[in-house]
This record gives C-alpha cells, structure tokens and sequence, in this order.
C-alpha cells in the first residue's frame, strides 16, 4: 500500500521520531460484577488497544471502548478502521507533529471518534516517551497532581447501592454517581434519599439516568429526591429532548449531559437552554485535543465538566483520563475512572493512589506501562 505524503516537519532541530508500525489490538476483559445503565447491562469490557512503534523502538499507547449505543463504535469496527485506514495514513510520519497528524486523521475517515481516540492517545504516549515528558506537559501544563474520582453504583436494588457505597467510603472514596432509570422510579427515589442518609453531608452524590426517562419522570425524581442534595442529576432525558431538558434546567437540580454531547456544537446548544454541565469523553468528541477544546467552551459558558472513562476502560484509558483531568480548569463534576471495575487489568502497576484520589502517573507520556504478556491473555484471536 502506498504511504501518503509527510508532512512537512516542524522540528528540525531534532532526529525524527518515524513512525514504523501501528497495531490495532481487540481485548476483552471482565468486569467484578455486571454494570446495570438504562437499557443496557455491561458484562465485559470489549476495547481496543492501539500500539505504536517509532523506529527508534519507542513504543506508545492508546485505548478506546466500544460503544455501540454512545458512539455507534464496536470493537470489531474500530479494529478495522484502525487497521484500514488510520493506519497506512500515519505510517512513516514524525510522529513529533502530532496536531498536524491528528486533523489528517479526521480527514481520513468520518466520525469513529472511538478509534481516532484511541490513535491520538498513543501517538501522545509515544512522543512523551521520546522527549521525556508527560501527556500533561506536551498538551499545556497539568494545573493539579491528583484527582478525586467517583464510583458508580448500580445494583437491582437500593439496599446493595448503599451496601456498597459504604464499604467504598472505607476505601477512601467520597464522591458517588447513582446509575438510575433503571430500577422502579420510586425504588430510584427512596435509594437517592437512603444513600444520602446512609452517607452523610460531606459524601458528594450524583445520579445519571442514561436518557432513561421521560420530561414527567425525571421532573417527579427531581422533586422526590430533592432531599439527597444531588450535584447534578446526568442526562435524564434522551438526546432529543432538548424541550424537556430546558424545562428541567429551570428546577432546582443542576443537569448535566453526556449521551447528547459529541462536538462543540451540542455544548453550545446546551448551554443555551440552562444545562450546568457535562461529561466529555475522548472517544465521543475523537481524541484530547477535541477535549481540551470542548474543556474550554464549557469554561467559557461556566458549565462545570466531569472528565470521564467508558464503562469499562483498562488502566491504560483511566491513565490518559488522569493527564486529561489535570489539565482540566473546570472539573468540578468530579472524575469517573472505570478500570477499578475491572477484574484484571493491563498494567504493570497500578496508577498512584494518593490522599484525596489518584495521583497524576509520575513517567514520561502516559506514565504508566503496559503489561504485554497480560495483554497477550486478554487479546481476542
């Protein structure tokens, strides 16, 4: 297959970090327990892992979720448009011009916002690598050193919400989203309120409904849960429904989006009609850059942002959601990491755990280092 042009280096000044091989690699890792959402149930975690490989022998990494009913991104999609397409138009390139490679990624293959995701991550690791520097210091500078990360609850029923929330707040955590819309609505009421009472004051909680509801359902969860002290209630009406949506802004509960949100755009038409904020995620909006940019307009309608991972991303995804979140000026929504739900991962070590949540990975790049003899396990043949 013929290579494309190169663009034209921007450093001359050093040897060019050449890019010789780029793989797409299909994972499937378990979960500890089944994730229930609205309309779904998450079994296992169907990723992709992207490697690539410089000539000098420097390798980089990157990992994307499927996620057919978020992104239209399945697993065995994103390999192929990996392998396919975004591939042959990076092999050969300096990877050290990262930002030029990454628009001719979106010129080569609309949307698979996952898959260009996940290349972008790695060409990222890989040139941090090279300098010797982080993710967060090759994209502008990290203004925090840790984050506090959330911990979703979603069980069949509210007593093992609470269950479990208190064995988490043993564990350190202080920050909880309640998957809602799919219990009974007045089983989703009364756990808000127990949760809250089991909990006490100084527990941050929030719920996400998926889209779940309707405009009268989540007006009636609004007003019976009022007294849980809800952060944000997280997308509780379809995408659509922006009617709705603007009629839930005018209550009492902030309201955040996230299945809605997948380019500058849809920030803006949200924030027109009152929405508070919103969860972005690199595999929605195609990569870091697209989110350092959505991070921005958010900041500039005073939205608050929860920087977020796809139920269930490795070590590797939660990494890269760490260096995103400490660029992040406005990530007051707090930070969802999805691997601690995993029942294995692929890291060699685990991210830092530090007072308060979970430190920024201290190495170059990522920071982090992929177990390859695990990965190989995990692989689908």
């Amino acid at each position: 297959m013929d290579h494309p042009e190169p663009i034209r280096p921007l450093l001359h000044h050093a040897a060019a970090l050449t890019i010789r091989r780029l793989e797409a690699i299909p994972v499937a890792m378990p979960l500890r327990k089944p994730m229930k959402m609205a309309g779904s149930v998450v079994q296992a975690a169907e990723n992709l892992v992207v490697r690539i490989e410089a000539a000098d022998g420097t390798v980089g990494w990157g990992e994307a979720a499927s996620a057919p009913t978020m992104t239209g991104d399945t697993r065995a999609a994103m390999v192929e448009a990996v392998r396919a397409h975004l591939a042959p138009a990076l092999l050969g390139q300096d990877a050290r011009d990262r930002a030029a490679l990454a628009r001719r990624l979106g010129r080569v293959l609309y949307g698979n916002t996952g898959a260009r995701s996940a290349v972008e991550m790695a060409l990222h690791d890989l040139v941090g690598r090279a300098l010797g520097v982080s993710c967060t210091d090759l994209l502008g500078g990290a203004l925090r050193d840790r984050v506090r990360p959330m911990w979703l609850l979603g069980n069949d029923r509210g007593e093992d919400d609470v269950a479990e929330a208190l064995a988490c707040t043993a564990r350190g955590f202080s920050f909880f989203k309640l998957k809602v819309a799919s219990k009974r609505l007045e089983a989703d009421i009364e756990t808000a309120l127990e949760l809250r009472r089991a909990l006490g004051e100084h527990v941050v909680l929030c719920a996400d409904a998926n889209g779940g509801w309707g405009t009268a359902e989540a007006l009636t969860f609004v007003e019976g849960a009022a007294g849980a002290g809800l952060l944000f209630l997280e997308q509780p009406l379809p995408p659509e429904n922006m009617a709705g949506l603007a009629r839930l802004c005018r209550g009492p509960v902030p309201i955040g989006a996230d299945e809605g949100i997948h380019g500058l755009a849809d920030l803006h038409a949200h924030a027109a009609v009152g929405v508070g904020g919103a969860s972005l995620k690199p595999i929605k909006l195609g990569g870091a850059a697209a989110m350092l940019r959505a991070m921005a307009v958010c900041e500039q309608h005073d939205m608050r942002v929860n920087v977020a991972a796809k139920v269930s991303e490795s070590g590797l995804g939660a990494a890269a959601t760490v260096q995103l979140a400490c660029l992040a000026g406005n990530a007051d929504w707090g930070v969802s990491l999805t691997n601690v739900y995993l029942a294995e991962d692929i890291l060699v070590a685990p991210l830092p755990q530090v007072e308060g949540g979970v430190g920024l990975p201290p190495g170059p790049g990522l920071g982090v280092e992929v177990d390859e003899a695990e990965l190989a396990r995990v692989t689908v043949r």
